[in-house]
């Protein structure tokens, strides 16, 4: 999707910020095994305030993706550690799915990692969204299997790492 623009999140497209979210972790089935978690991915005004959010829009200025970047030690953070700089919650609306939009946010996180000065960008996934390892991988990120967690039972996370 050469015409989608990343840029930080604008209070007016909390909103559909959220439905994005919501229905990219639908469709990868996170809710079958952690339906309390859509009112999270939901309340973006709540993730501003501890995170960064970017904003894939195209070029009709509808949002089509996001991304939160979390510092080590905020509210949001699950793995970072000092000198690291986390996402969550990367979304790609499934109308855009397979343009190239998860990739552009993905850039956009390492891109904002550099200008932090970090020494790596970290990140969870859950272990069954395979298209999203896929995509990380080829990027450079690594696994991280020593910081592979639990948060609930069923719900594996496993982390990626890509160090500058």
């Amino acid at each position: 999707m050469s015409e989608v623009e990343i840029r930080p999140a604008r209070p007016e497209e909390f909103e559909a910020l959220g439905e994005v979210t919501v229905e990219a972790y639908r469709i990868e089935g996170f809710f079958d095994t952690d339906a309390a978690y859509e009112a999270k991915l939901r309340d973006v005004s709540g993730r501003a305030e501890h995170a960064e959010l970017l904003v894939a829009v195209g070029p009709d200025g509808q949002v089509v993706g996001s991304v939160a970047i979390v510092q080590p030690g905020s509210e949001l953070s699950e793995i970072s550690q000092p000198g690291e700089l986390e996402f969550r919650m990367l979304a790609v609306a499934e109308a855009a799915r397979g343009q190239g939009v998860g990739e552009a946010l993905t850039q956009a996180v390492l891109t904002r990692g550099r200008e932090l000065g970090v020494d790596r960008v970290v990140l969870s996934s859950l272990d069954v969204m395979r298209k999203a390892h896929r995509l990380y991988e080829r990027i450079g990120f690594r696994r991280l299997p020593g910081r592979d967690w639990h948060p609930h039972p069923g719900v594996n996370l496993i982390a990626y790492e890509y160090g500058f």
